[in-house]
């Protein structure tokens, strides 16, 4: 399978570092419009996770500037698309028309409207779309979904979910509201995704925060409402400098309780009495581990059922009612998605 890859920053370096890997992908393509980045040297690319960028051979990789030509290549099956968050929305709705597989990382879109129209047209054109949520294939979350799914503890009756990080120092397009949604929008997502993922929409929710993103602020705590319980999801950025990246969750269950902290190797069950354990996790990255799966269900021709698109754009939908009801300053809004 063949793809070309859209925008060579920190997730486009990420992205083409996992389809190296997967057996029988080939990179054809890639498109940006840093010429430093189409000769293949990513060694200034950095990010909240991971390690320096490399320097790629792209000797017998086409490299494109402009993504209309991306989409006349007759050699490119699939577009893997790492551009800003603004940009995703035509790019992926003209690789589609174009009879191309399209990966697309998140946030999907900037609104719901858009990322609607991004999956009716892969629902037009017959072709694959898939959000590119990490967090749904990262080894400590799918471990925590077997649990939920499995029932053996019954029902969740509160959760929390945290993710924060300094205020990025790389791709100045993501502290400009205009082109990433802003810091909350664009972290957060994650585990709103998630939640939805595991619990569904919720019937109501709340929120309250600060926002300086000037100073490089920009967080939230939001509750969201099910009928089994109440979910909160909080973080954002604090600040700039050296704040470290950490994301963890802590669910409590009817008959026992998940834990996991970047202080532990794997979650940890805390179960009736005394039964405390680690769980079983893969080794495998979470991104390629969501790439590979992406692969598979282009080939299989099959929907991507454990990502997908419809619940990408609900996130972007809850993200949007979260920032909304922040604004709020804590007053209870119906989800309205």
């Amino acid at each position: 399978m063949r793809f070309a890859v859209l925008g060579l920053g920190f997730m486009g370096s990420t992205h083409l570092k996992a389809l190296r890997a997967i057996p029988g992908v080939e990179v054809v393509a890639v498109c940006s419009v840093d010429e430093r980045a189409l000769t293949g040297d990513l060694s200034g690319i950095q990010g909240n996770i991971g390690g320096p960028g490399e320097r790629l051979d792209f000797t017998h990789i086409r490299k494109y500037r402009d993504i209309e030509f991306v989409f006349e290549d007759p050699d490119v099956d699939a577009v893997d698309i790492c551009l800003p968050t603004n940009l995703h929305g035509a790019a992926a709705i003209g690789a589609l028309r174009a009879g191309k597989h399209v990966l697309v990382e998140k946030p999907m879109a900037l609104d719901g409207a858009t990322a609607d129209s991004m999956v009716s047209a892969a629902e037009d054109h017959g072709r694959i779309l898939m959000a590119a949520q990490v967090v749904r294939f990262l080894p400590a979350y799918t471990a925590l979904r077997e649990v939920v799914k499995r029932g053996e503890l019954g029902s969740v009756r509160t959760a929390l979910f945290r993710r924060r990080c300094a205020a990025p120092a790389w791709g100045g397009w993501l502290t400009d509201p205009a082109q990433s949604g802003g810091g909350i929008f664009d972290l957060l997502i994650h585990d709103v995704d998630y939640c939805l993922h595991l619990f569904g929409r919720p019937e109501a929710l709340l929120a309250a925060g600060y926002e300086d993103l000037a100073s490089g602020i920009d967080c939230v705590d939001a509750q969201l409402f099910y009928p089994h319980g109440v979910v909160a999801v909080s973080g954002g950025w604090h600040n700039r400098g050296a704040y470290p990246f950490s994301a963890e969750y802590t669910v409590v269950l009817e008959r026992g309780a998940v834990e996991y902290n970047p202080a532990t190797p794997a979650p940890v069950l805390y179960g009736p009495g005394k039964d405390c354990r680690a769980l079983p996790i893969s080794g495998q990255d979470g991104y390629a581990a969501e790439v590979e799966y992406f692969v598979e269900c282009c080939l299989d021709g099959c929907p991507p059922e454990l990502c997908p698109p419809a619940e990408s754009a609900d996130a972007v939908k809850l993200m949007r009612l979260i920032m909304e009801a922040r604004a709020r300053k804590g007053k209870i809004i119906e989800c309205r998605i």
